[in-house]
């Protein structure tokens, strides 16, 4: 197993020979034997260990055999501890999920302070087994059956081609001791359950089915590599970006068959999960949306626009007499003139006397209204947007200037009557969007 090790990572993680990494080691076999390999191939790495605190002196014994192989590899040893039964019951996370979180996030602590690229784990093939079989119970696109990222950007896992047996064999061949975690052998979990009940039949049914499996893989692996270039082709000829926000085509997304398959792929990576509302919107009127915790897909005429979720803020920002400029929540510089130039969308004249301090900035609010600047009469902001087709996601992102309870200006668009520079004007302010 050495020398394939070696061989798989000469030729697939050559950066591990190179620099420095962290190996997540628990104490059991997985990792001490990774942990065994890396050493004896003279790579450069840390020993990281998590104590959940969840099994008592079980876990402290687990803690100082890692600390005490770490001193035999002759390597860096970091360890901290979590109170995993807290943090499962403050977020309601099932303790498999709350160890997940904690330890990817202090790895990643590790790694920022050290200046290290790369955490390596002990994942291996009968964990892609077992992945592949939850995912398959619990109901899964192509994605799920794919199995575990033999690599991503940050974390690495080289013995994913290797399988149980051949780690224990290897173990039992350079005399390694471990830890057993007793918890591995309760059933009520799921992935013990698959572990220890159905992948035994599934290998007694074919004595190579392991290696099958592998090769299925290998197989469902590059379709999903065929699906995405196939998405990022629409992406690219119909996804069309302008300020943050994306339009698509309905027509386009119609035309798409198996349509809700391609909504899944091009949407997913955004949140979304309600797959037949999205199908229901590309046919209902404009202004209805479908939201995922991130983002939102809204109507809009003959397109859908998707953007980030951006919560409503309803707080007023303050503009003193005094203040030449803010940042924040938008760029405005404010210089008192003699004269006017040509003005734009990004610049405004207005007579200093009609302005009442302080100004204030905020979002639209329904029943807002205005009277806009070369036309006669007062008119709702409603109405103004729906006249100009501005979409819904436009409305919520617009700032508006305001002089007591009086609109001066709808930024970059529209400045109100009220505030005209006229014959009479003795001071004139000029106000520039940034």
């Amino acid at each position: 197993m050495l020398a394939a090790f070696q061989e798989h990572i000469g030729k697939n993680f050559p950066k591990l020979k190179q620099e420095r990494f962290v190996l997540a080691c628990s104490g059991g076999i997985d990792s001490i034997v990774l942990a065994h390999l890396c050493k004896t191939s003279e790579l450069d790495f840390v020993l990281a260990h998590c104590n959940f605190q969840l099994r008592a002196n079980d876990s402290m014994a687990d803690e100082e055999f890692v600390r005490e192989a770490a001193s035999s590899f002759k390597v860096p040893f970091f360890v901290t501890h979590f109170d995993t039964v807290g943090y499962m019951n403050k977020n309601k996370v099932s303790v498999q999920m709350a160890a997940r979180t904690l330890r990817y996030k202090w790895f990643a602590e590790i790694m920022q302070k050290n200046q290290i690229k790369t955490l390596v784990t002990a994942h291996h093939a009968d964990d892609n087994l077992e992945t592949f079989l939850i995912n398959l119970s619990r109901g899964t696109g192509i994605d799920g059956l794919t199995g575990i990222p033999a690599s991503t950007d940050a974390i690495a896992r080289p013995l994913l081609p290797f399988s149980r047996n051949e780690i224990e064999a290897y173990a039992h061949t350079n005399q390694i001791d471990w830890r057993e975690d007793k918890s591995n052998e309760e059933t009520k979990y799921l992935r013990n359950k698959i572990r220890h009940d159905i992948v035994p039949l599934l290998k007694e049914l074919h004595p190579t089915f392991l290696a099958n499996f592998s090769i299925t893989q290998s197989h469902l692996q590059h379709t999903s590599e065929l699906v995405k270039a196939s998405t990022e082709k629409i992406k690219e000829a119909h996804f069309e970006e302008n300020d943050g926000i994306v339009s698509i085509k309905v027509s386009v997304l119609l035309n798409l068959y198996p349509l809700k398959t391609y909504l899944h792929e091009l949407f997913k990576e955004y949140g979304f999960t309600a797959w037949d509302d999205i199908v229901d919107l590309l046919s209902t009127s404009s202004g209805k949306e479908v939201r995922s915790r991130t983002h939102r897909l809204v109507k809009n005429r003959d397109s859908v626009l998707l953007t980030t979720l951006a919560s409503v803020n309803e707080q007023s920002y303050a503009i003193q007499e005094e203040e030449t400029e803010i940042l924040h929540p938008i760029g405005l510089r404010f210089e008192e003139v003699t004269e006017m130039k040509s003005a734009g969308s990004e610049v405004l004249y207005v007579d200093k006397k009609t302005l009442k301090y302080p100004l204030t900035v905020r979002k639209w609010k329904n029943g807002d209204y205005f009277y806009p600047l070369g036309m006669q009469g007062k008119k709702k902001l409603s109405k103004y947007f729906k006249d100009e087709k501005i979409d819904v996601i436009s409305k919520d992102k617009q700032w508006l200037l305001y002089s007591a309870e009086a609109l001066v200006w709808v930024i970059g668009r529209r400045g109100d009557n009220r505030f005209e520079v006229s014959d009479a004007t003795e001071n004139i302010i000029k106000i520039t969007l940034k």
